[in-house]
């Protein structure tokens, strides 16, 4: 009983008058008790290490409180945007860069900032409480004030995860535009819009995503990055605690990076997780790619990142993903449409993937609508509100 454990643990920071080594013991050993192997405990700089996945680059993890409201959810990151301006825990953020946050969840306000990636900084409109609830104070002016902050984003130092290139001009007049994707951080979003754009002016009109190699990262750039093939289909469900899926779509009214009609290929090796299999399931299940190369991974668990207030982290386990298929992804991977002799091993030494072994003709035919059928949404709920996860 999580109670019980719970309690237990908070009698022993008692007794050591909440002494900071010890508390993390007791934290680590109520943590061992779920026996999960993705929920665990970071040091403060193990913390700010993970920050290139911020999707919104000040170092500040934005949550809904009971009443839907958005709020800090957490201590900023020491040293952060968020930090400098003085941000705290329970500060309500009641619109960003001047849009309101009321009836929004985490991942609005991601999507929000990534249509102006390369925005330098971000305004939050913070409102908070000076005193506490009470009878006297309400309707007091004073018991409350609020203010704006505008901070500079940190993610322009984040490694770009995208390489690119035109790897083949085949005789019949294929033009292979082959993408790279090594993780995905903060930068991948507008990084590959970036790319696919170059490919297509270049005359690419068949595609390569390559995810091998790739462990994961942002589960919200995932999402956002199916759309920019995909319109308005599942790309994900999510299953809470309460077993409740969650649908995340496409968004309906947006110009799609490569037409529907490109050809498209997603390698996969025993090292895409994560993220990768959330998109590489997205658009696959969707009936926009063909998977080639070996089984992946097989982590179809998110986890939400808290902050600490001693400047450590907590990376806790929240929910799973199946894919819009219905196929549960965690322990058993994505099963690949060609197996690894249909695809030559990728080098990382070298950088370069051959793709002149793929037969772009049976990729086309493999998604015609008449060999592959879109699923129907297997649920109509609209996805809950969350912090910000990996």
């Amino acid at each position: 009983n999580w109670d019980d454990v719970k309690t237990k643990a908070l009698e022993e920071a008692k007794k050591s008058n909440f002494d900071n080594d010890q508390s993390m013991k007791i934290v680590n050993n109520m943590i061992k008790s779920l026996d999960d192997r993705y929920t665990r405990v970071l040091d403060a700089q193990q913390y700010a290490a993970i920050q290139k996945f911020d999707l919104i680059g000040v170092g500040v993890t934005l949550m809904p409180n009971a009443q839907k409201d958005i709020i800090v959810g957490s201590p900023p990151i020491e040293g952060s945007a968020s930090a400098k301006a003085g941000l705290k825990v329970g500060d309500f953020v009641t619109a960003v860069n001047g849009q309101p946050t009321r009836g929004r969840n985490a991942f609005d306000i991601i999507d929000q900032i990534s249509e102006d990636p390369n925005a330098k900084t971000v305004t939050f409109s913070i409102l908070r409480k000076t005193a506490k609830p009470s009878l006297d104070s309400l309707g007091d002016e004073n018991s409350a004030q609020s203010f704006d902050v505008t901070m500079e984003r940190q993610t322009m130092k984040v490694k770009d995860p995208v390489e690119y290139r035109i790897s083949e001009r085949r005789k019949d007049g294929t033009i292979v535009g082959y993408v790279r994707i090594t993780e995905f951080n903060s930068l991948v979003n507008s990084s590959l819009q970036k790319a696919l754009q170059e490919l297509k002016r270049e005359g690419a009109n068949a595609y390569v995503l390559d995810l091998r190699f790739n462990t994961g990262g942002a589960f919200q750039s995932a999402v956002e990055i199916a759309g920019m093939f995909l319109r308005d289909r599942v790309a994900t469900y999510v299953v809470d605690s309460n077993q409740v899926e969650l649908p995340f779509r496409t968004p309906k009214m947006q110009d799609l990076a490569v037409e529907p009609d490109k050809p498209m290929v997603i390698f996969l090796d025993e090292m895409s997780a994560s993220a990768s299999e959330v998109l590489a399931s997205s658009l696959h299940d969707n009936c926009r790619a063909v998977t080639m190369g070996n089984l992946s991974f097989g982590k179809g668990k998110i986890q939400a990142v808290y902050g600490l207030k001693n400047g450590a982290g907590l990376i806790l386990t929240v929910a799973k993903y199946i894919t819009p298929n219905g196929d549960e992804i965690q322990g058993k991977g994505i099963k690949p449409d060609v197996e690894l002799s249909m695809v030559p091993i990728y080098v990382p030494v070298f950088g370069t993937a051959d793709t002149s072994k793929i037969d772009f003709k049976d990729v086309s035919r493999r998604l015609d609508p008449k060999s592959c059928q879109v699923p129907p949404d297997r649920v109509t709920a609209t996805a809950a509100d969350s912090a910000i996860t990996l």
